[in-house]
């Protein structure tokens, strides 16, 4: 999946004072914490575990604490999981400030939980604000057997760039819970890898198909590689191009890989 790059969304509301962060910023180094499989990398750093108890224990209490406080410990839980963050994190979607809202999903995307399912679902539909809804469309891939699909699907058809780039990862997990899930999926990411306006859409469209490839019946795998052969061939954009050609070799089927090597061999790839 690709580096999103901050895309326009609606603006904030709020007073200067509860906008004294940039929120452009905050996006963009939670979106780079956030980045690909942000999970596996963030346990990947393995710190002591008195050292991540502290540290939870230390969130818990910035939580309760002032603006300054509160945005620290949810820092602190985009980071770390911790179920007592819980009854404190669900409160804080209903925040008036929007980057304290955007930084709640996030954290409860860290610390997933079905209380957590209805309340994101109704941030996704009607929240004003593109950074919390992207925010919302990033989290729900940690709902996998969540009735997230739907939801997904239409964030993807109707939402601006910034939430769709996320909703396309998002549905990939939605839709690898199984067949049922995984075809519904792939008809509306194939549809968006042919028609969305947005680069960086159309690039995760192509990591989410190829997430899904193995999933899908026989007749939806080929329309798959159609695609991306297509896409990788004929797509304006070269980030499009190049993530449809990864896509379609990670696939490690022997006939993609024959068909790639005749079309270096004809001079159609470089």
């Amino acid at each position: 999946m690709i580096d999103p790059q901050p895309l326009p969304s609606a603006p904030f509301d709020g007073s200067p004072q509860e906008l004294y962060l940039d929120p452009e910023v905050l996006a963009r180094e939670l979106a780079e914490e956030l980045l690909g499989d942000p999970l596996d990398e963030l346990d990947n750093t393995d710190p002591a575990a008195a050292d991540v108890a502290a540290e939870c224990d230390l969130g818990l209490v910035l939580l309760a604490g002032s603006h300054d406080e509160r945005m620290q410990g949810l820092r602190i839980f985009c980071e770390h999981r911790d179920p007592r963050a819980l009854p404190r994190l669900l409160p804080l979607l209903a925040a008036p400030c929007p980057i304290v809202r955007m930084s709640a999903v996030y954290a409860l995307g860290r610390n997933p939980s079905p209380m957590a399912v209805e309340p994101l679902l109704a941030l996704l539909a009607g929240d004003h604000n593109g950074y919390v809804r992207k925010a919302v469309a990033w989290s729900l891939g940690s709902y996998p057997d969540a009735p997230v699909l739907n939801p997904l699907t239409r964030s993807l058809q109707v939402d601006i760039a910034a939430v769709r780039l996320w909703a396309a990862g998002s549905l990939a997990e939605a839709g690898s819970t199984g067949p049922a899930k995984a075809d519904p999926a792939a008809a509306q990411l194939l549809m968006c890898l042919r028609i969305d306006s947005e680069p960086a859409v159309r690039c995760n469209s192509a990591w989410a198909l190829g997430r899904l490839f193995n999933d899908l019946v026989d007749l939806r795998q080929q329309d798959v590689v159609e695609s991306l052969v297509t896409a990788m061939l004929q797509d304006g954009e070269s980030s499009v191009r190049e993530e449809a050609r990864l896509a379609l070799e990670q696939l490690e089927q022997p006939e993609v890989l024959e068909r790639l090597q005749t079309l270096v061999e004809e001079g159609l790839l470089a």
